[in-house]
């Protein structure tokens, strides 16, 4: 999609996504639940529960189904940041305006977030949590898009790495829409 160019939203009811197939729901799901057994690994064993932290709100629905999919215990936290308003470009600026509830010192947390761009959110959310004396931090990420990295950032697991395109759908959006298609796609 060219910069500064709006999408036509598709009408209400429509389940013609706006753009091109990228990865099927399908193929979400298996990589999802075999990032579960990744981080279940990984855990194993820890004598407490891990605290997932989904970074809302694009990271909801992967964070959702990575729960379902660990086999060890695990809290659920939110965080909410934001660097890209109502655009298809970050504004380079990170808005935190939810922090996790409990304390997170001598935890393991899991940062989950749906797309890793410039690194600039999950860099500013990573210096915030290390000043929480967390006993890991590590980070899970749906999508790596590295052709806009920024800021250099760990991703620890990492779902599908994808080319330089505007990508929506499962939790991901555009002006707010198109977080409920089961897949992913490129916004055209």
């Amino acid at each position: 999609m060219a910069e500064g160019v709006a999408a036509k939203p598709r009408a209400r009811g429509s389940k013609r996504a706006p753009g091109r197939a990228m990865i099927s729901s399908e193929r979400i799901a298996k990589r999802v639940g075999r990032l579960g057994h990744e981080i279940s690994e990984v855990y194993a064993g820890s004598d407490t529960p891990l605290v997932l932290v989904a970074i809302l709100k694009g990271a909801t629905v992967f964070a959702a189904d990575l729960l379902r999919s660990l086999s060890i215990p695990a809290e659920l936290e939110f965080v909410r940041a934001a660097s890209y308003g109502a655009g298809t470009k970050t504004s380079g600026r990170v808005k935190i305006a939810h922090m996790v509830e409990g304390s997170l010192e001598g935890r393991h947390v899991l940062l989950v977030e749906d797309i890793v761009d410039s690194g600039r959110t999950i860099d500013t959310i990573l210096r915030r949590f290390r000043r929480m004396k967390p006993a890991s931090l590590r980070v899970a990420a749906l999508l790596d898009r590295p052709a806009r990295r920024e800021v250099d950032v760990k991703i620890d697991f990492t779902g599908f790495v994808i080319p330089d395109r505007f990508v929506i759908g499962y939790g991901l959006d555009y002006a707010g829409l198109y977080r409920e298609l089961p897949g992913i796609y490129a916004l055209s």
